[in-house]
Parts: structure tokens; C-alpha cells; sequence
């Protein structure tokens, strides 16, 4: 049971109610990490932007959540594990490229490179060293591309942290976290 509402989308008023059907819009029902954000206007319509425009960045929406897995198994987030395991598989990866990037991993050095950076900046808090960003470029990535990567961190570590703080439900097919 989740430890805040979990906002009923028929009964949202002010700005929440109708960013929640374009939410419902997008994929046919609102998942409950979106409800339980909608308590406040102003953070459910900071995600939401979030993700579009992250949707409609260079990166590719495969990228983008192959580096949601990673750090979802790193910070021990059942529900983002679950929800961008399904986005990733509709994005086109395989559930072996899922399974691989939430142990940080994959076969193209591009992604891994990329997986890699991403759990360097959630494990050391940000304090990356110049190799790390230079592992990137010498991957094939433009400093726009560097700071998207940066920019999917920052919106996994808030839908990490409110799924696992308010113990939101899982509303998608689970995936088990990897043992540490």
C-alpha cells in the first residue's frame, strides 16, 4: 500500500486532472507512480515534461530506458525495474538487452558506455572523473548527447526515489532485482 493517495484520476482537479489524461492518453490507463505524483500540480507536471522531452531527444527511447533499468536495479526500485522493462521490450530491445542493461552491461560499447557513465554518476553522486566523460566521447558521444544521458539520470533518480520512498505499487509485470 502506497505511503501517500495515489490521486483518483476522475476525481483530479486543478492542473493535475488533465495532465493525467494526457497520461492516460499515452498508455491507456495512469500508472500509479503518475497518481501518486499527481498529490502535487507542479512535480507530476515536471516528470511528465521530463519524459517528453527526453522522449524527443537524440538518445532514442531504447537507450533511454536500457539506462532506466540500470539505474532502477541500482537503486533497488521495483516499480521503475518493472515499468521500463516494458517500455524498453516496446522500444525495441530484446529482454536479453534489458536483462544486460540492468546489470549495466551490453554487447554495442555505445550503450555500455553509456550504462557505465550513468551508474558512475548514481554510485559516486556525480563526482566523475575527466576519464569517464572522455570514455564517452571516445564512444561516439557529442557533449548534447552527454548532458541527455546526464538529464535521464536525474529523471530516474526521481521516479526511483518516489516509487521506493512512498512504497508505490507495481502496476507492471514484475522484474526481479539483481542480488547485490
Amino acid at each position: 500500500m502506497s505511503r501517500i493517495e495515489l490521486v483518483n484520476v476522475c476525481q483530479a482537479t486543478g492542473e493535475a486532472g488533465p495532465l493525467l489524461q494526457q497520461i492516460h492518453g499515452a498508455f491507456g490507463v495512469v500508472p500509479n507512480m503518475f497518481r501518486a505524483v499527481a498529490n502535487s500540480p507542479a512535480a507530476l507536471r515536471s516528470m511528465w515534461g521530463s519524459f517528453g522531452a527526453l522522449g524527443a531527444g537524440t538518445l532514442g527511447a531504447k537507450l533511454g530506458e536500457q539506462i532506466a533499468v540500470a539505474i532502477a536495479d541500482r537503486n533497488d526500485c521495483s516499480y521503475c525495474l518493472a515499468a521500463h522493462t516494458a517500455l524498453g521490450r516496446k522500444a525495441g530491445a530484446t529482454a536479453q538487452e534489458m536483462a544486460a542493461a540492468q546489470a549495466g552491461e551490453s554487447d554495442d560499447p555505445k550503450t555500455a558506455a553509456a550504462l557505465q557513465f550513468a551508474l558512475a554518476v548514481v554510485e559516486n553522486r556525480a563526482h566523475v572523473d575527466d576519464a569517464a566523460v572522455a570514455n564517452l566521447r571516445a564512444a561516439g558521444f557529442d557533449d548534447g548527447e552527454i548532458v541527455e544521458i546526464m538529464a535521464h539520470v536525474a529523471l530516474n533518480l526521481f521516479t526511483n526515489y518516489v516509487n521506493v520512498a512512498f512504497d508505490v505499487p507495481v502496476d507492471f509485470p514484475g522484474v526481479k532485482l539483481r542480488a547485490k
